[in-house]
C-alpha cells in the first residue's frame, strides 16, 4: 500500500518501507522481529499538524537520543514538527494533571500506569492503532491490554510503549561475601541474607519517598507477596487485612537492615547509592546495569563485572508478585492533531523504530508487543534476562481488583508507599497502618 505523504491526507504504514530505505533504518535489528501482514488505520493528516510531546526523562541516555531520533524521522516522513518535552517523573503526574483539568497544552503524554483511568473522558480512542499493531506484532502482553483498555467500554483509552521492571540488582562479591552464593527465591531467606549483609557492612536499600517507579515497587510487591490486595476480584476495598498486616510486619523487619535514609529516597537514589559503593542490593531497572556499563569513570565500569540480577522473592502466596512501571501513551481530546498524534505514537512502536530504542537501552524499557521477544537484547547478554518479561510477568495496580478512577487515585495519592514507610519509620502500628490506608483508600473506592 503506498504512503501518501501530503499534509492533509498522509498514512502512515508503519513506515516500514520508507524507513528502510529512504531514511536508511537498522535493518539488522528490524530483520529479526517476527511480523504478521496487517492493514494500518487510515490517519489522513491534520493540514497544518504539529505535536507536542510530554514524556519522563531519561534514565538510560539512549532512551533520550534514539526516540529523538525517531521523532526527526516521523517528521522527515509526514512533515510533521514533534516537540518533545522531558519533565522528571515525579512531575508528570501533576503535569498531565494540569493538561487534562485546564484542556490545554501536551497532545500527547507518556504517563505512568494507571494515570490515563483518571482522564478516560478527555482521551482519544486508540483502538484503531492498537488493533493494527497488535495484529502486526504477535499481539499485546495481557498487562498491556489492562492498562490500555477501559473495562467499561473495551476502548483503548492509552497505548503502552513499555515498562520499566523492579527486578533486583545486587553485587554479586558482596552477597557471597555475607555467605549467600545467590539470592534467596523465599521471603525468609531474603530477609536473613539482608540481615548478613547489614551485619557485613554492605546494607542493602530500597526507596521509601513517594517515589513512582522504585517506592511503589517495592511496596506493592511486599504487600501483594502475602496475601494482601489493594481489593477483591469484585473491586471492593480490602486493603486491611491481616495478610497486609503480615507484609508489614516483615517489611519492619527488613526495613531495619536497609542502610539510614531510605525514607526519603526517590528514583534516582538508590541509583545513586548502589553506584556510589553504599549499598549492596536494590530494586531497580537495569538502568544502575546500564550506568555502570557506559561510564567514564574507570572504577564504576569496572563495578559494572559484578552487577547480576534477580526477581523478587516469593512470599506466602506461592507466586511472583512483582510490579512493573508501565509507561502509558494518551492523546488528550484538546488536541486538533488526533490523526498526526496517532500516526506518531504508531511509527514509534514500528520495528524499525522500535526495535533500535529497546535493543540500545539494554532493556530498561520492557516491549507490551510480543514479537519483541525476539529482540537480541535478550539474548546478547545473560545479565539482561531477568528484565526479558516484566510485563508479561507483573501483577496490576489495584490487584486483583480492576484498572480504573479508583486504583489511579490510590497510586497517585501513594497509599501503598506511605502506609509501609509508616511502620517502617515507627510512626504506626502494622495495623494502625493498615486501618488508615483502607481509611484513605475509601475516598476513591465508593
Amino acid at each position: 500500500m503506498p504512503l501518501r505523504l501530503t499534509r492533509r491526507d498522509s498514512m502512515i504504514l508503519g513506515a516500514g518501507a520508507l524507513a528502510g530505505t529512504a531514511l536508511g533504518g537498522p535493518v539488522g535489528l528490524r530483520a529479526q522481529i517476527p511480523v504478521a501482514e496487517a492493514t494500518p488505520p487510515d490517519l489522513p493528516i491534520e493540514d497544518g499538524a504539529s505535536l507536542t510531546l510530554l514524556r519522563p526523562t531519561k534514565f538510560v541516555a539512549t532512551d533520550e537520543e534514539i526516540w529523538l531520533a525517531n521523532t526527526r524521522k516521523f517528521t522527515e516522513v509526514t512533515g510533521v514538527p514533534v516537540k518533545v518535552e522531558f519533565e522528571g517523573w515525579e512531575d508528570i503526574p501533576t503535569k498531565t494533571a494540569v493538561a487534562a483539568n485546564v484542556g490545554s497544552g501536551p497532545d500527547v503524554v507518556i504517563g505512568f500506569a494507571d494515570n490515563p483511568f483518571l482522564y478516560k473522558d478527555k482521551l482519544h480512542d486508540l483502538s484503531d492503532i492498537t488493533a493494527y499493531l497488535g495484529a502486526k506484532y504477535g499481539g499485546w502482553w495481557p498487562l498491556a491490554e489492562r492498562y490500555g483498555t477501559d473495562p467499561d467500554t473495551g476502548k483503548w483509552i492509552a497505548m503502552p510503549v513499555g515498562a520499566s521492571g523492579g527486578r533486583i540488582v545486587y553485587r554479586k562479591s558482596m552477597i557471597e561475601a555475607a555467605g549467600f552464593s545467590e539470592v534467596p527465591t523465599d521471603v525468609d531467606g531474603f530477609l536473613e541474607m539482608s540481615t548478613a549483609l547489614q551485619a557485613n557492612g554492605t546494607p542493602m536499600g530500597l526507596a521509601l519517598g513517594n517515589a513512582p517507579g522504585d517506592g511503589n515497587a517495592w511496596t506493592h510487591w511486599l504487600v501483594w507477596a502475602h496475601g494482601g490486595k489493594m481489593a477483591d476480584d469484585d473491586n471492593n476495598l480490602i486493603i486491611n487485612s491481616p495478610e497486609t498486616i503480615a507484609g508489614l510486619e516483615y517489611g519492619k523487619k527488613l526495613f531495619e537492615t536497609f542502610i539510614p535514609g531510605t525514607l526519603s529516597w526517590l528514583d534516582a537514589n538508590n541509583n545513586k547509592a548502589f553506584l556510589a559503593g553504599e549499598i549492596s542490593l536494590t530494586q531497580n531497572g537495569i538502568s544502575v546495569y546500564y550506568a555502570a556499563k557506559t561510564s567514564e569513570d574507570a572504577k564504576i565500569k569496572e563495578m559494572a563485572e559484578d552487577i547480576y540480577h534477580a526477581r523478587m522473592p516469593v512470599g506466602p502466596v506461592g507466586i511472583p508478585t512483582e510490579r512493573c512501571l508501565v509507561f502509558n501513551s494518551m492523546i488528550f481530546q484538546h488536541t486538533p492533531y488526533p490523526n498526526a498524534a496517532k500516526a506518531y505514537l504508531m511509527f514509534m512502536m514500528e520495528s524499525d523504530q522500535y526495535a533500535e530504542w529497546l535493543e540500545k537501552g539494554i532493556g530498561y524499557f520492557n516491549h507490551p508487543l510480543q514479537a519483541y521477544d525476539a529482540s537480541p537484547v535478550w539474548t546478547n547478554d545473560p545479565k539482561h534476562e531477568a528484565y526479558k518479561h516484566v510485563m508479561k510477568d507483573a501483577v496490576w495496580d489495584g490487584y486483583s481488583g480492576r484498572l480504573g478512577p479508583q486504583s489511579a487515585a490510590t497510586l497517585a495519592d501513594f497509599i501503598m508507599v506511605q502506609m509501609v514507610a509508616s511502620v517502617c519509620s515507627g510512626q504506626a502500628t502494622a495495623e494502625e497502618a493498615a486501618a488508615e490506608a483502607q481509611r484513605r483508600a475509601s475516598r476513591y473506592y465508593r
